[in-house]
């Protein structure tokens, strides 16, 4: 058996023979290995730099006295960090698994997007976790930015969890059991010091103490930065962490102080950085400056046909997180369409493809050249060209020299009726691998992510490193080169296969030969594949809930190049926990299907898909460990729960953020109440089950289970109230307070619920609105649009609520946010409302100018509904259609700002005097169904003075008079409807 002793010897011995330096774990506390200088400092500036080392990992809010069997407050990293990238990483850390006995082939081993950050560092950068049968067992970072600086060369970071991947190979089921050395278990050598250090962490240590520490280390990481001195700096800026962390876990970190403890750390951190890299550039770069890479030299442009033949295009890339893959599938159709579009080359429909690894463009019947073509280069106006006697102007000499021609080349054209002299130039059509290589390039250079990174290549950035370019026309390379990269005939296969690279013979020929080796390109049929693989393997005992897991079978299908769905089962007693815990384990932290008997209860089983050929038994029983030890972890932390009560619970609100400028989660929880009971006295509302779960909203965001997993807030507010005594209504309530928490989401079906609901929105839409900002464009980190259409959905579902003006319960939320809030903050929320409800609404169906027509009531969305539903009915009626059209004809005759007020002696005409005694009989009317029966009168009066009353008369009194009659009827309706907007 390896021991993991054994296994961090032989990871070592491996990068030290890929040119590692072995250097020693930091000799103060870190969280991770990332903190060391050899990592943090070293991944500054231009100097190469090579590492591995052993790192022990302090987190004391991990600490769990050695009772969790998956969590420790001490674990051992191993951190390799490789400067520059060197091109091919994945390929090395496959390797490094080899050396501890990793049979690739036959493990599923997958790259999962995990992108990291640490604020207090300002340090973040993009990659993987990587699973090991379902097990995260390495975090792979490409670093972007460390201490505020971008980083130049991009370094890889890979961080192995050494007791994770030994409780796998070790087949242990608690960190305790790990052989550490022959004869030696893990609990044996570090047992008491996990007991003991998590008592000092979590019960014994002094919180004054700490608090002085913290403030002599950041001073004297001060001094050292004033000093010059980045080493000692960094060590003390470590030493600063370790102390808050030690306070963290102790509860004694207000939301202030950890807004200003990181705010004061990524200062020091900042500094540290930009010290350490003005120091080495002192020194002279004593390991020297990493070269910059040589740009690519394209492959010989050859063509050896004259037919129409197929182009084929493959950008081969690490791993794509699944969102960024339909992006990019999305992109390579427009960049190519525009692309040929630019070109003479006559081509047939483009057809894109995309898995994790590739992006595939397929276009039949690419033309062999392009036509020849005759371009029209404009000159002078033929008045400018030539003199008063004909002879050519310096404006004419000028331009026929700018084109390498005769003032005699030149003809004369109209162009838009005015004669120019041109140039024509005739130009041959270029062969197609040429045409079609500026063509590609440019699509390659195109692509564009959400959040960008750059790797070994100086020139492009993209979600994850472009590695390869397959470009074919028909038998023929395409000669493109972009930066680093030139494109060629071979491509690449799952990385375990046989022969990992193999040569294309054709376009025609590709995707069937992807095909053969175990590729599939084409999304739908890998979620085909998955889709009725899962389902094979479950029946006839359960089955998969396509549609309801839709979105999640989506995802799985991007995960994968090769589709191998397997069957899994647990332990009946897990059932035992609430079925939300059991699905958000299995949906969101391992993408795995869950199966359901024929009455949609869990059964004991899940569907999990490998990416390749794999050895089954051995990959369907790491899942299994993996589910078994994540079930375990729950049900840890749902007995523990179990132990607390809500009011404890809801106590610990006090040391969760909000957000650095609105408080505490406690200071929210609290808002949200207040709101509720004001909104409810405003709608008339006394309910004693709000009182109660008021006084609990939020309560489960301090329970463990609920820190672990975010998703189950609500969910878990439910089961822990019912546990506790609470009433049912009570639960529900607290648990509908989260709802919808996304579109589509069940809504609160009671009053109570609705309430806290919309409390909880209109808080954080006024807050966040306050101090940060509405959403613009497509970044919206802080799902404010979420929000927004939450509160419309649970205004709509709610008659209790159809009377509450969301615009006026907004400015009640603003008056109680922490901080001022500009003037212009709950107009502009109004308007983003008013936006996103005619998103809502158009998107249901209803015509755009009927909703911008009642939209002036958007603060009330279930009135609008009413006004719609109205206003729909009303358009069939003649009458309504006739008053309608008179409003509108008024508003076109009636110059803006004229009053709608006359005097009635004025009026002499019996049409005008018609219409001002059914104006004067129009009742009162407060929707638009009264408004049809109040002004149904005015029909035939409006038609007849249309007909017979020059409104426009040359007596000025007379005009006015007229005009002011007619405003009093362009003003029908107004405030109940944008007549503006409505076209009948």
């Amino acid at each position: 058996m390896l021991t993991m002793q054994d296994a961090l010897a032989r990871l070592t011995a491996y990068w030290t023979d890929q040119g590692a330096l072995v250097v020693q774990p930091m000799n103060t506390e870190v969280g991770a290995g990332t903190l060391n200088p050899a990592t943090f400092l070293r991944v500054l500036g231009p100097e190469p730099w090579k590492v591995v080392y052993v790192e022990p990992s302090v987190r004391p809010d991990d600490s769990r006295y050695g009772e969790n069997p998956n969590r420790l407050q001490t674990h051992t990293q191993l951190q390799v960090i490789l400067k520059p990238d060197p091109g091919n990483p994945q390929e090395l850390y496959l390797g490094s698994l080899r050396a501890i006995g990793i049979d690739v082939a036959a493990h599923d081993v997958r790259f999962v997007e995990d992108n990291w950050a640490s604020p207090a560092l300002g340090a973040w950068g993009l990659g993987w976790e990587v699973w090991l049968d379902g097990l995260e067992i390495t975090q792979f970072t490409y670093f972007q930015q460390a201490g505020g600086l971008n980083l130049d060369p991009v370094s890889v970071e890979i961080t192995y969890g050494i007791e994770r991947i030994i409780m796998a190979l070790q087949d242990k089921t608690h960190f305790k059991e790990i052989e550490y050395a022959t004869g030696v278990s893990y609990g044996e050598v570090f047992g008491q010091s996990e007991y003991e250090m998590s008592r000092y962490y979590l019960d014994d240590a002094d919180i004054e103490a700490n608090r002085k520490l913290l403030d002599l280390y950041a001073g004297e990481a001060q001094r050292m930065i004033d000093a010059g001195l980045p080493v000692p700096a960094h060590t003390f800026v470590l030493k600063c962490s370790q102390a808050f962390n030690v306070l963290d876990a102790r509860g004694a970190v207000s939301t202030a102080e950890r807004a200003a403890e990181f705010a004061r750390m990524r200062r020091l951190a900042g500094d540290v950085a930009k010290l350490w890299v003005a120091r080495r550039a002192e020194l002279g770069l004593p390991l020297g400056a990493t070269p910059a890479l040589d740009p690519a030299r394209p492959a010989a442009s050859t063509q050896t046909s004259d037919d129409a033949r197929t182009l084929v295009f493959e950008i081969g890339t690490e791993e794509l997180p699944p969102g960024e893959l339909r992006s990019a599938r999305a992109q390579l159709v427009r960049l190519v369409t525009e692309g040929l579009a630019g070109t003479r080359l006559p081509h047939g429909e483009i057809r894109v493809y995309g898995t994790p690894r590739r992006l595939i463009a397929v276009v039949p019947g690419v033309g062999a050249r392009e036509d020849d073509h005759v371009r029209l280069v404009k000159g002078p106006k033929t008045t400018a060209a030539y003199g008063g006697d004909g002879a050519p102007t310096k404006a004419l000499e000028g331009f026929a020299r700018s084109q390498g021609v005769s003032v005699d080349a030149v003809t004369t054209v109209e162009l838009g009726g005015v004669p120019h002299v041109v140039v024509e130039k005739h130009e041959a059509g270029g062969a197609a691998p040429a045409v079609l290589a500026t063509v590609l390039a440019q699509v390659v250079t195109g692509l564009r992510a959400a959040k960008n990174m750059r790797w070994n290549d100086p020139k492009l950035s993209f979600s994850r490193p472009i590695r390869w370019l397959t470009a074919l026309w028909g038998d023929d390379v395409v000669p493109v080169a972009v930066s680093t990269l030139a494109a060629g005939r071979t491509t690449r296969l799952l990385r375990t296969a046989a022969e990992p690279v193999i040569a294309i013979e054709s376009a025609e020929t590709f995707l069937e030969t992807l095909g053969v080796n175990g590729i599939v390109a084409d999304h739908e049929d890998r979620r085909e594949l998955i889709v009725i693989g899962a389902q094979d393997l479950v029946y006839p005992d359960g089955k998969i809930d396509v549609k309801g897991e839709a979105s999640l079978i989506d995802q799985v299908t991007d995960l994968v190049e090769q589709p191998l769905p397997l069957l899994g089962t647990f332990d009946e007693g897990y059932l035992d926990l609430p079925d939300a815990v059991l699905t958000t384990v299995m949906r969101k932290h391992q993408r795995y299907l869950p199966v359901r008997d024929a009455d949609g209860a869990l059964l004991p089983m899940f569907v999990t898909v490998a990416n390749g050929p794999v050895d089954v038994e051995l990959v369907r029983a790491g899942n299994e460990a993996v589910l078994r030890a994540r079930y375990e972890d729950a049900a840890f932390f749902y007995r523990a729960d179990l132990a607390t009560s809500p009011a404890d619970m809801r106590a610990r609100l006090d040391r969760l953020t909000f957000t650095d400028k609105l408080g505490s989660m406690a200071d929210r929880a609290a808002r949200i109440s207040s709101l509720a009971h004001a909104v409810a006295a405003d709608r008339g509302i006394s309910s004693g089950v709000l009182e109660r779960a008021a006084s609990l909203v939020k309560f489960d965001l301090g329970s463990q289970l609920v820190t672990e997993m975010t998703s189950l807030a609500g969910v878990m507010a439910r089961d822990y109230a019912l546990r506790a005594g609470e009433d049912r209504a009570v639960a529900q309530a607290v648990y509908e307070a989260e709802l919808p928490r996304n579109t589509g989401d069940e809504l609160p079906r009671t009053v109570a619920g609705a309430l806290l609901s919309v409390a909880d929105r209109l808080d954080v839409i006024a807050g966040l609105a306050a101090t940060v900002g509405l959403p613009t464009g497509s970044s919206d980190p802080f799902a404010l649009r979420r929000a927004f259409l939450g509160l419309i959905a649970v205004h709509r579902a709610t008659p209790a609520l159809a009377g509450l003006d969301l615009v006026e319960a907004l400015r009640t939320a603003a008056a109680a946010q922490p901080v001022p809030v500009a003037d212009d903050v709950v107009p502009a929320c109004a308007e983003f409302l008013a936006k996103r409800l005619e998103q809502v609404l158009t998107e249901e169906g209803q015509t755009v100018d009927r909703v911008r027509a009642v939209l002036s009531e958007a603060g009330r969305p279930a009135r609008v509904d009413l006004l719609l539903a109205q206003l729909n009915t009303a358009v069939g009626d003649p009458d309504f259609r006739a008053v309608a059209a008179a409003i509108q004809r008024a508003r076109r005759i009636v110059p803006a700002g004229t009053e709608a007020s006359y005097s009635a002696a004025a009026l002499k005409e019996p049409a005008e005097l018609a219409l001002h005694a059914a104006v004067g009989e129009v009742a009162a009317f407060s929707d638009i169904s009264g408004f049809v029966g109040a002004t149904r009168g005015l029909v035939a009066p409006l038609n007849t003075f249309f007909d017979e009353v020059f409104v426009m008369a040359d007596d000025p009194e007379l005009r006015a008079t007229r005009l002011g009659l007619l405003a009093t009827v362009r003003d029908l309706g107004d405030g109940l409807l944008d007549w503006s907007h409505l076209r009948l």
